[in-house]
């Protein structure tokens, strides 16, 4: 099913201030410059000084976006670069040191130029309502979430549930070559779904919108793990079996275990890290809340589970 929201809003086309976008060499940071410029919005990509002459800041100018030089420890350079901006976009990806360190030095040079709004790089499901200690990832956010609510500044909160693009391999839920799928507790604990491209088109939308909220809400698809089961179904013509690995309880003890074995506390999403992501969310914890607010911007077509499943997306 595509949830629906009642909430509702302009759907802006364009803004004579730049939007600044740090991160914008990343997987979604391209696609979010993508979608602003699609939108006729100013992009100002910051963008650290060894990666300007690579193929994503290529892309980037061929898009049609400025490119800034800037290191995240230069604060004059980070103020310089969030001049008259409309919103800074924060798209960065990494542990303490970047989710903590360099957006709140990015939030800090945001609030120092005059900058109205900040959208924070969570694209996640709701860390809001998790126990501390359940997610590294979560704890960050957060953590900066705590300090952005302090600053005088307009902040909005992408929540999009987990990227359905994960379900192609990465994450090991859904076994084409055994067809299965995978899972934990229930099978009919509701999950949601969003592709790095819905989520883009949507960031892109808010970052337009001056009357955002605190947070936003979306999945382009909220379906159980049976719901996976006829996705995969109906993509590939072929019969997917469930497959009930344990309890949650059994797979917090393999989280511990892994995250013993093999602690790899300097990668962003070691194996332990992804299994985490998929207790908070088989748990229902970090589960989003409704009505969602799919309908703000009416010109999002959200692509479902089994057209990602079949190569469509």
């Amino acid at each position: 099913m595509t949830p629906t929201s009642a909430a509702t809003a302009s759907d802006p086309t364009s803004t004579a201030a730049p939007i600044v976008l740090a991160g914008a060499t990343g997987a979604l940071g391209l696609l979010i410059a993508h979608a602003l410029r699609q939108r006729g919005a100013t992009v100002r990509a910051l963008v650290r000084p060894l990666a300007t002459t690579g193929a994503e800041a290529a892309s980037l100018r061929l898009q049609g976006a400025e490119i800034v030089a800037v290191e995240y420890d230069d604060a004059a350079a980070l103020i310089r670069a969030c001049e008259g901006a409309a919103c800074v976009v924060s798209a960065l990806s990494g542990l303490r040191e970047v989710i903590v360190e360099a957006q709140s030095r990015l939030l800090d040079a945001a609030v120092a130029a005059g900058v109205p709004r900040f959208i924070p790089s969570d694209y996640s499901a709701d860390f809001t309502r998790l126990p501390e200690g359940s997610n590294r990832n979560f704890d960050l956010r957060r953590e900066f979430a705590r300090r952005l609510d302090k600053a005088p500044i307009q902040a909005t909160s992408v929540l999009n549930g987990m990227f359905t693009d994960l379900l192609k391999g990465q994450a090991p839920v859904i076994l084409t070559g055994p067809r299965r799928v995978v899972y934990w507790g229930s099978p009919d604990q509701p999950l949601d779904f969003t592709t790095m491209v819905n989520t883009a088109e949507y960031t892109a939308a808010a970052a337009l919108d001056p009357t955002t909220p605190r947070y936003l809400r979306v999945a382009g698809e909220v379906a159980s793990i049976r719901g996976l089961q006829a996705a995969a179904r109906a993509a590939t013509g072929q019969e997917f079996k469930l497959l009930r690995a344990g309890s949650l309880g059994v797979l917090a003890g393999l989280i511990k275990v892994t995250k013993t074995v093999a602690p790899a506390r300097h990668e962003v999403f070691p194996p332990w890290q992804g299994m985490q992501y998929l207790h908070n969310m088989l748990s229902g914890q970090a589960k989003l809340a409704e009505p969602l607010d799919n309908d703000r911007y009416p010109g999002i077509r959200w692509t479902q589970v089994r057209e990602v499943l079949a190569g469509r997306d």
